[in-house]
């Protein structure tokens, strides 16, 4: 299965890509959705669409993750990222993709095994958990974790259920 990792930002969106076979995990490919900071709001999020559905017509994922919203000492960008998180679950939903929904702290104890994992200590996971990755930037590490929880979650699923 192939499922598809997001750590939705409106100035940079983090995606990873990778291939789970039972327990095995490889990686596909990862990266970042840029958007331009000079422009208006609605144009940004409608870009960031549009990248979203291009990467998933490229790769053709059969399942998605995204990383919940933090709420942070500055309501402005909270709201802004939430913005962006709403336009990426819409394009993964008009994808058809069932989406999987996790705290940061989930994903950090998925990944290294404690939910108070520094950002260096999930890069280093990930980079041990998919040999050979050559991961595009903080962004696009948090989103190869959101997608190894994802796949790691759904083995359990299957096994219990």
């Amino acid at each position: 299965m192939i499922l598809l990792g997001i750590d939705p930002g409106l100035g940079t969106t983090g995606w990873g890509l990778i291939r789970a076979e039972g327990n095995r995990l490889s990686h596909i490919a990862n990266g970042r959705l840029k958007t331009d900071t000079a422009a208006p709001l609605p144009r940004r999020l409608a870009h960031l669409d549009a990248m979203l559905a291009a990467l998933m017509a490229d790769h053709a994922p059969q399942a998605a993750a995204c990383e919940e919203v933090f709420v942070n000492s500055n309501p402005q960008s909270t709201l802004k990222l939430g913005q962006a998180r709403g336009v990426v679950l819409c394009a993964l939903a008009r994808g058809g993709l069932e989406v999987g929904e996790y705290a940061a702290r989930l994903v950090k104890k998925a990944v290294v095994g404690t939910g108070a994992a520094e950002k260096a200590q999930v890069h280093a996971m990930v980079a041990r958990l998919l040999p050979g990755v050559k991961i595009d930037g903080a962004d696009a590490a948090d989103a190869l974790a959101v997608a190894i929880c994802h796949a790691h979650h759904l083995a359990s699923r299957r096994v219990t259920g």
